[in-house]
């Protein structure tokens, strides 16, 4: 994917010209569960593209696996989160709002990182998961847990992850705000 079709808009919720204008496309490799290296790609502010360079760089010194790196305007996904998190993809820049509300997502802006969001679910303070079916299971590869490598290198470079928030758990996501 080049960089217009990555940014390509979603009729439902247009992003502005001047968010657009900061995101980069990032051009990662990983391994993935068949334990090839594969080429991806993940869309973020360009003041967060060295940071994931070097995420990226370290998962796969650590064969840490990523089942897919995707853009979130890939035409399987359509800019849907639910169908991105159930597929597995790891994805950044989404222009949407935070689930139930019309607060802007730090996905809006290229400014937080969703990695193997069925491996790492989001779950509610009810008890809810995201996505549907998804198990927590910190024994199986791909999983983030506390003691993770990636919890510390991101914690390192700035950002926060969502597996240390007290009134919901979002183990698959990580945030740097800047704005």
């Amino acid at each position: 994917m080049n960089l217009e079709e990555a940014l390509r808009q979603n009729p439902a919720m247009v992003a502005p010209k001047e968010i657009l204008e900061r995101m980069r496309l990032v051009s990662v490799r990983y391994y993935s569960f068949d334990d090839a290296l594969h080429a991806g790609q993940i869309v973020v502010d360009y003041r967060l593209e060295d940071d994931i360079i070097k995420v990226f760089e370290a998962i796969v010194t650590e064969r840490f696996p990523i089942h897919a790196a995707i853009p979130s305007s890939d035409s399987r996904y359509e800019w849907d989160d639910n169908r991105l998190m159930a597929a597995n993809v790891s994805s950044s820049f989404n222009y949407r709002t935070i689930a139930g509300t019309q607060k802007l997502s730090l996905h809006a802006l290229g400014q937080a990182i969703d990695i193997n969001p069925l491996l790492n679910p989001y779950i509610s303070s009810t008890g809810n998961v995201s996505p549907e079916g998804a198990v927590y299971d910190i024994t199986k590869p791909g999983t983030i847990g506390k003691t993770s490598f990636l919890v510390g290198l991101f914690y390192g470079l700035g950002w926060t992850w969502g597996g240390y928030w007290q009134d919901r758990k979002d183990y698959q996501h990580f945030e740097k705000k800047l704005d």
